[in-house]
């Protein structure tokens, strides 16, 4: 045509190419402009703190051991108030006066005593025992059960027999030993025959008789001083000395 003009068609479809090359792609991030530009929020945005919460800061190596301290203290202080407390109320210490206890026991050593171990077991042969002395209630003796209540006890040139048998005594030594001859005796009902094991100076059942139960107060346990007696008394160590 001579008429100069775009045919409609034809300028619609100019109209719609423009369109389309200024039409921005929503695929195409814009580009980051001025100072609020930033990188992806993946590497520079703040953490979620309930997705990583903060790590635990280690607690200081003094602190630690002043804590430790603090409990083997408060261990270390129960251990000795329960101690005291079963030393004061089951065990008693005594001091030994005198050798008619000897070798097992020496003159000034110091040995604790179980104060209520008859309440629960039996006198037994071979125990060494503490007793209100018979002939004087404001001193204490201490020797050893050579026969029980009802048995019969008799001393051949220094062997013990009881009820015909011969009692070993690995505990006396030779040169303690007393060669005389005693008895037979029955104990009475309720008593207790007892010796010192160094029998040429002993006081004991061969002068003042048997003794009673209800005189018998503690078994000796456990020597503590001089440090070289250190140990147990139990009948069986004894018996082996």
């Amino acid at each position: 045509m001579a008429n100069g003009n775009w045919p409609k068609a034809d300028v619609h479809a100019i109209k719609e190419r423009q369109h389309e090359m200024l039409k921005p792609d929503e695929n195409q991030t814009p580009a980051p402009t001025g100072e609020h530009a930033s990188a992806p929020s993946s590497s520079l945005s703040p953490a979620d703190p309930s997705a990583n919460p903060p790590a635990a800061t280690p607690e200081p190596a003094h602190h630690a051991l002043r804590h430790e301290i603090r409990v083997w203290t408060r261990d270390l202080l129960i251990a000795i108030g329960l101690a005291l407390v079963i030393i004061v109320f089951l065990y008693q210490p005594v001091k030994v006066e005198g050798t008619s206890m000897a070798p097992l026991l020496s003159d000034q050593e110091r040995i604790f005593i179980n104060k209520f171990v008859y309440r629960f077991a039996p006198i037994e042969r071979g125990d060494v025992v503490v007793f209100w002395y018979p002939l004087d209630r404001s001193k204490s003796f201490i020797k050893r059960v050579l026969a029980l209540p009802g048995e019969t006890i008799e001393i051949r040139r220094g062997a013990v027999y009881v009820n015909g048998q011969m009692v070993p005594e690995p505990y006396v030594p030779p040169q303690y030993a007393d060669v005389t001859d005693f008895g037979p005796v029955r104990v009475p009902q309720g008593s207790y025959f007892v010796m010192g094991d160094h029998r040429i100076s002993s006081n004991d059942s061969r002068v003042f008789g048997a003794v009673a139960s209800q005189y018998i107060y503690g078994r000796a346990v456990f020597a503590y001083w001089p440090v070289e007696h250190f140990g147990s008394l139990s009948t069986t160590e004894a018996n082996d000395k």
